[in-house]
């Protein structure tokens, strides 16, 4: 006999994500992926919450829900155990756990889940936009950016990118490549919106005769030849002098560091908007 997880409904004041991400877990503990979620958000009234009842009992889903109106919780309670339909309450203990250790009221507000869940989908939407428009792969970026940093190869650019996406801001990221010219749409921007990173050239020198010894290539090729690195950051402080972009010098700086600084200009931007 195949044996099948029951499917779900998800059933919040919010968009559900919170609750089908713990259904989720709790489903990969089991062999099977058979499972249905349909999701049942911003629920509000009571008429909404006896439909999912009665279609639960229908498709024979369990229900799990994150619902912060007690009254609502309470209602949709009710309802599936006169159903006789599965329903657990996500939130409800934790939530009365942290109430009855702290004797903290709890606010009850449904649109508080939401922004956790918003900043979520913001904090995704912003990794997505690093990788689409990392290392100049698409200038289009540029005008869709939070921020965009600019400079030479190993300055950080990267890691930046995706360390700021994880505070929910987009950043797009362009080489530059005395042999190739700067995108125009570099040049077309708000002040302090492209940010130019620069690096001692002797740093810079090992970084890359590191770089090109773990990738097993020869030390003497021009990425790590000294002239090379001198001429390549000559151009990109002339890009960056034209542009009159602030500059962050990343030698011997972590990238939470850099990035704090990097913060620091964004903020101040938004602030004068």
């Amino acid at each position: 006999m195949t044996h099948h997880l029951p499917g779900v409904y998800i059933v919040s004041d919010s968009i559900g994500e919170t609750a089908e991400m713990v259904v989720r877990a709790a489903a990969s503990q089991f062999n099977s992926g058979n499972m249905e979620i349909r999701r049942v958000p911003n629920i509000g009234d009571r008429d909404t919450i006896i439909h999912v009842v009665e279609q639960a009992v229908a498709n024979n889903f369990m229900i799990a829900y994150t619902l912060v109106i007690d009254e609502l919780a309470q209602f949709l309670k009710e309802k599936a155990e006169e159903a006789g339909v599965v329903c657990i309450d996500i939130l409800g203990p934790v939530i009365d756990a942290f109430k009855k250790l702290s004797g903290i009221e709890p606010k009850k507000e449904p649109g508080l889940l939401r922004k956790v869940d918003e900043m979520y989908y913001r904090r995704v939407e912003a990794v997505e936009f690093a990788v689409r428009y990392d290392d100049g792969k698409d200038p289009r970026g540029i005008n869709l950016a939070d921020i965009v940093l600019i400079g030479v190869s190993r300055t950080s650019k990267t890691p930046l990118s995706m360390y700021l996406a994880h505070k929910r801001i987009k950043v797009a990221n362009v080489p530059l490549v005395p042999e190739v010219a700067p995108p125009e749409e570099l040049f077309k921007q708000e002040k302090g919106k492209v940010i130019g990173l620069t690096i001692n050239p002797e740093q810079l020198y090992h970084i890359r005769a590191e770089r090109l010894k773990s990738l097993g290539l020869k030390g003497q090729a021009s990425y790590a030849d000294e002239k090379r690195i001198l001429e390549e950051l000559e151009f990109a402080d002339k890009v960056m002098k034209k542009i009159g972009c602030p500059v962050i010098d990343v030698t011997n700086k972590a990238v939470e560091e850099t990035a704090s600084k990097i913060l620091e200009i964004y903020y101040r931007r938004l602030s004068n908007v």
